[in-house]
Parts: C-alpha cells; sequence; structure tokens
C-alpha cells in the first residue's frame, strides 16, 4: 500500500494542480514585492508633421497633438521631429500600502502550500479507503467461493442419496438452489471486486496491475490503539488554509485603508528634442529634426491626496470587511467541522475495535454450528434447510471476520485524516506485522 500511496500523492491531477498553484503565489509575491522598485519608462519618438501653431489653450485630451515652438504663419510645409527621454518615478513611502499587498500575497502563497497539504491528505486517506477496499471485496469474495464450494460439496452427497431413493428430491432441488444462490453471490462479490480496483486505479493513477494488492498484512493484524493524539485541530491543514485566508483579507483591508494616504512620489526626468525649424520658422534642411539636439532635465516631489477616489474607497473598505467577517466565520465553521470528524473518527475506531474482538468468537460458532448441522442432517435429525442456513450464518461469520480488522485500519485511516497527518499510519503499514504483506 505504501507504494500506492506514494504513487498517488505525486501523480493524482488533484495534487499536481494544487502544486502548480502554489508556485504561481510564489510568483505573486514577487509580483507585489516589484512595486517597491522605481518606475522607468524609456521613450523614443519620430515624425514628420507641418508646424503650424497656434496661441489658444486646450484641455487634456487624447485626440489632438500637442506643438511646442513660436506662432508661425502658416505655411501647410512639413518638417521631421524627434524626441527621446527617460522618466523614473519613486515612491519612498505610501503608509504601508505596498507592505500590506506583499502581506497579503504572502498569505495567498501560505494558503496555497495548506491547499496543496490538504489535497495531499485528502487523496492519499482516499486511495488508502480505495486500497482496502479492494482488499475487502476481494476477501469477501474468496469467502463468497468457499461457501460455494462447501454447498457444492454438500449438493454432490444429497444428490447421490437422492438418487439411491435415501433422501426425498426436494432435498436435492432445496441444495441446488442453494448453490445457485451461493454462486451468483460469487458473481457479484467478483464484479465488485474489479470495480474497486477501478477506483484505486483512478486515484493512483496507473492500473492496479502495476500493484501488488496482497491484504494478508491487513486482515491478520490489528494496528494498535492509539492512546494519544493531537488534539489540535487548529494544526490541521484546513484549518492553516483557511486561518491564512482570513490573514489575506485583513492584509487586504490594510492596503485599502492606506489607500487613504497621500501619494508621494519622486521623479526625474532627462529628455531631447529636434526640429526641422528654427525659432524663427525658417527650414534648417531636409534631414534636419531626425535626431534631438535640446536637451533638457527635471527632478522634482509630487503629492496627490486623491480626494475623488474617497467615496469608493469607504464602500471598498464595507465590503472589505465583510469578506473578513465571512472568512472568520468560515474559519469557525472549518474548526467545527474538524472537531466532529475527529470526534466520529474516535467512535467509529473504538466500535471497530470491539467488533474486531467479537469476530473470532462469532466465526469459531458458525463453523462448530455448521459441522454439527452436517452431523445432524446425515443422522436424520436436520434438514437441507438446516444446513443451508448454517452454512448461510457461517459464510456472513467469515465475512464479518474478513472486514473487522480492516474496518480497524479505515477507522484509523479516518482518524488520523481528521488529526491532519498520516505519518502516523505510515508507520503502522511499515511495522513488521504488516510490511511484507502490505505493498
Amino acid at each position: 500500500m505504501l507504494e500506492a500511496l506514494d504513487y498517488a500523492g505525486s501523480h493524482y491531477p488533484s495534487v499536481r494542480a494544487a502544486l502548480d498553484e502554489k508556485i504561481a503565489a510564489g510568483h505573486d509575491v514577487a509580483v507585489a514585492r516589484a512595486a517597491y522598485l522605481p518606475q522607468v519608462n524609456l521613450l523614443w519618438q519620430i515624425n514628420r508633421a507641418t508646424d503650424n501653431n497656434f496661441t489658444g489653450l486646450l484641455l487634456p485630451q487624447a485626440v489632438l497633438p500637442s506643438l511646442a515652438g513660436a506662432v508661425l504663419p502658416q505655411s501647410g510645409q512639413s518638417d521631421w521631429n524627434s524626441g527621446a527621454g527617460v522618466f523614473v518615478t519613486w515612491r519612498p513611502y505610501d503608509f504601508g500600502y505596498r507592505a500590506a499587498r506583499v502581506d497579503a500575497a504572502r498569505q495567498t502563497e501560505a494558503g496555497a502550500v495548506q491547499a496543496v497539504n490538504l489535497t495531499e491528505l485528502q487523496v492519499l486517506a482516499a486511495t488508502a479507503n480505495a486500497y482496502m477496499n479492494v482488499v475487502a471485496a476481494q476477501s469477501l469474495a474468496g469467502v463468497a467461493k468457499a461457501n460455494l464450494d462447501r454447498l457444492h460439496s454438500f449438493t454432490t452427497a444429497i444428490q447421490v442419496l437422492v438418487a439411491n431413493k435415501l433422501r426425498p428430491g426436494v432435498d436435492g432441488a432445496q441444495a441446488d438452489a442453494a448453490e445457485a444462490l451461493a454462486g451468483a453471490t460469487l458473481i457479484d462479490a467478483l464484479a465488485d471486486v474489479d470495480n474497486q480496483k477501478a477506483t484505486l486505479a483512478k486515484l493512483i493513477g496507473r492500473p492496479t496491475s502495476a500493484f501488488v494488492i496482497d491484504g494478508r498484512g491487513l486482515e491478520d493484524s490489528t494496528p494498535q490503539d492509539p492512546r494519544s493524539l493531537p488534539s489540535l485541530i487548529e494544526r490541521h491543514p484546513a484549518a492553516l488554509q483557511e486561518a491564512a485566508r482570513v490573514k489575506q483579507q485583513v492584509a487586504q483591508l490594510r492596503a485599502i485603508n492606506s489607500a487613504y494616504a497621500p501619494r508621494i512620489d519622486l521623479t526625474a526626468n532627462a529628455s531631447a528634442r529636434g526640429g526641422g525649424r528654427t525659432s524663427t520658422g525658417a527650414f534648417m534642411g531636409a534631414a534636419s529634426g531626425l535626431a534631438p539636439n535640446v536637451d533638457n532635465w527635471a527632478v522634482g516631489l509630487q503629492v496627490m491626496v486623491p480626494l475623488g477616489t474617497y467615496p469608493a474607497l469607504h464602500a471598498q473598505q464595507e465590503a472589505q470587511r465583510a469578506r473578513l467577517d465571512e472568512e472568520r466565520d468560515r474559519y469557525d465553521l472549518t474548526l467545527g467541522d474538524l472537531s466532529e470528524a475527529l470526534a466520529q473518527a474516535q467512535t467509529s475506531l473504538a466500535g471497530a475495535w470491539q467488533i474486531a474482538q467479537i469476530t473470532p468468537d462469532a466465526l469459531a460458532a458458525a463453523l462448530q454450528s455448521e459441522s454439527q448441522q452436517r452431523i445432524r442432517y446425515q443422522s436424520g435429525l436436520a434438514t437441507v434447510v438446516d444446513v443451508t442456513v448454517a452454512e448461510a450464518a457461517l459464510a456472513q461469520a467469515e465475512s464479518e471476520d474478513a472486514i473487522a480488522r480492516l474496518n480497524v485500519w479505515r477507522a484509523l485511516t479516518a482518524l488520523y485524516a481528521a488529526t491532519g497527518d498520516l505519518s502516523p499510519l505510515r508507520e503502522a503499514l511499515g511495522s513488521p506485522s504488516t510490511k511484507q504483506a502490505v505493498r
């Protein structure tokens, strides 16, 4: 089983998807940190245009091009113009806005890490249960085969007695009916084996023929009762994931609160312009203006208070507070669900443990009853129905005994899954009593 668990944990699509999401979240942290870097923009432009300048004002817009220079008589002639420059902006202080955004990205990454752990936990628990389901189905098929063999032997003996007029024909008919029913049960059991193998193959991502599915170690050994278990459900991956989401929403709220603050930017610019005319309007040559020839530089400090965004920021604050309350409620709900799952797993384990102690005695009693009913039938003190009923009771006892210890392993898997850590299960599966058979 350990090989199946390892393969499923590294190849199941949902685990791979969670890993990809964690990698993406790590890159998002780098994106958020990049906001601390200065913003640098480079520009190069060249054009051929007329220089018919005009005295007047235009409000800022993106349709009409801006002109520089003296107002000259309209000529319709065109010349070359060029420009190049670099503009640097750096925000030295932002009242915690960028730090909050980085923290939010980090919490998203932390949540993605826990999502990987949770997905792997769920896949491994499902794989372990699917493996045990295959073992259980194989055991029940073995019980059904043994029951059919016993009934076939019994039916053969009765048919001999009926043929020699030592038993009535109805005995043969009743035995045939019991054998036919046992045959149908075996067919159903074998079909269930194939169905359970298909489920296991889906979880491990490869055909079950690649693994040795042998449940002798699970059926023949009962794991030790864990006396001490971690009770801190807050360390469960599901709880840690929700806690990270709460912290992410807190960071988002801090970022919105910081957006009220003034925006302080240090700016620097270096540029050069080139034109095909002088300030008096004279053309300087066909190629003049293709290269910038007039340099300028500037440095400055810009402070902007975004008063127009305050109403929208207030609405964002209220929406973010609601999201934060929602995540806190989800965290409380997750803790409640985990507590319930842990309590139910402990109860199931206790019940499975008690049943596993009873089934051997029940099986021994059923074996004795079946043997006695056969002897009584041979002595004429019991009917065929008495024997077939005893055979059915024996088959039931064998089935219950076959899966009793498997149910303990199942309950133990659920218990460790509820604590968020399956490593103790791996240790139990690797113990000397199981590691040879459970592969």
